[in-house]
């Protein structure tokens, strides 16, 4: 029910971080799975990744905002594979700052990208699968953000909106056999938190019922389930993956009665994969201070540190 076997695959935003770790979970499932991202560099990294676990792999460079770009991804997909069956679209930006300030330019960027891209790559991924006649899976990312307000209006609208895009795409794919759906994660330690002082991350733990920060790894099982046979029946549905992060109006830590599954030191496994892989120091903590110094400053400011 959840083999993925002979199964064809793309997971954009797919080098590092939650994209990586949907590959990674979609090969070890028995699909072969292209990477698509900007990153040149480590793009190709992980491709060969992929390749060493015994599936076909491939990294193909594309700017979700370009539409023409996007249906050349596809198009290089299916001339690799032969088809496309499942397309996880994740690529993604956070532009910090207070909304008074914003600049309009760095609003557009962040909707181009998140919205906008995630728009572009849905459409020519259904031609594709429409074109086929076999159905397929769509499968985009959302965020915890686009239900509660912890960022800032640009990333949490472009979120809400991944949510009712889907929803929509859902009803209207479905009579082609299309499942489109959505995964909320929570905060996760991707490179993206790479400067996310370790204060932060305990205040984290402690404000989420699990106990420890999310990994890559915790989105394995939800992105293979929304891939596979197992959710042929579910179309147009937000999976909240978030450790019950959302569910705590408390305004003190929830304390605990047995330690978390996860501890500290498996928190930063992958996150020290994908810095090592893009020539990045850190220390023991997974840190680098230099990588998104800004949304470590505004985790400063609200802490006091």
């Amino acid at each position: 029910m959840f083999d993925l076997s002979g199964k064809k695959a793309l997971v954009t935003g797919g080098a590092v971080g939650i994209g990586r770790g949907y590959a990674i979970a979609l090969a070890s499932a028995g699909a072969d799975v292209a990477i698509v991202d900007i990153d040149d560099k480590v793009g190709p990294i992980t491709a060969k990744e992929i390749q060493a676990m015994g599936r076909d792999s491939v990294y193909i460079h594309c700017d979700v905002t370009k539409a023409d770009q996007v249906q050349a991804m596809v198009d290089a997909v299916v001339a690799r594979f032969g088809r496309l069956d499942i397309a996880v679209n994740n690529a993604g930006i956070a532009i910090l700052g207070a909304d008074a300030t914003l600049e309009q330019k760095d609003w557009d960027k962040v909707i181009a990208v998140n919205l906008t891209g995630a728009f572009l790559c849905c459409q020519a991924e259904a031609r594709q699968m429409i074109a086929q006649q076999a159905g397929g899976k769509i499968i985009n990312t959302a965020s915890m953000s686009a239900t509660i307000a912890n960022c800032n209006a640009s990333y949490d609208a472009s979120k809400a909106g991944i949510v009712h895009m889907t929803k929509t795409l859902a009803a209207e794919w479905g009579t082609y056999n299309i499942n489109v759906n959505c995964i909320s994660p929570s905060y996760i330690l991707s490179p993206m938190h790479a400067s996310t002082p370790t204060v932060v991350r305990q205040r984290i733990r402690d404000l989420t019922p699990l106990g420890y920060v999310e990994r890559p790894e915790d989105l394995f099982g939800p992105v293979v389930f929304l891939a596979s046979d197992a959710s042929n029946y579910v179309t147009g549905h937000d999976l909240m993956v978030d450790g019950g992060h959302t569910l705590n109006a408390w305004l003190v830590p929830l304390g605990r009665a047995l330690p978390p599954r996860v501890s500290p030191a498996q928190e930063i496994v992958q996150l020290k994969h994908d810095l090592t892989a893009m020539g990045l120091p850190f220390d023991a903590d997974g840190i680098n201070p230099d990588l998104h110094p800004e949304i470590a400053d505004v985790f400063k400011a609200a802490f006091n540190l």
